[in-house]
């Protein structure tokens, strides 16, 4: 069975659920499980990273790699 095919079935299952407890069980768990993919995939920075993009920022700004905010928000009101 693929994944598509287990979701569905488990969404099927959870519309019979008529238990309260057991809804409010499931949500916590699946609270839990995305937070902890969340932080799995969220790693801070180190200090040399964190270094690295400010000079790659100053170096922008002195070679004129930058736009004003005025500008960027003519061309996203064009994008509507």
């Amino acid at each position: 069975m693929d994944i598509v095919a287990r979701k569905l079935n488990f969404v099927q299952e959870f519309l019979r659920i008529s238990d309260e407890d057991l809804v409010e069980k499931l949500e916590k768990l699946l609270r839990t499980e995305r937070k902890k993919m969340v932080d799995k995939e969220i790693k801070p920075m180190t200090m040399n990273e964190f270094n690295q993009m400010i000079e790659k920022a100053e170096d922008d700004v002195k070679n004129g790699r930058v736009i004003e905010v005025r500008e960027l928000l003519k061309k996203v009101e064009k994008w509507k």
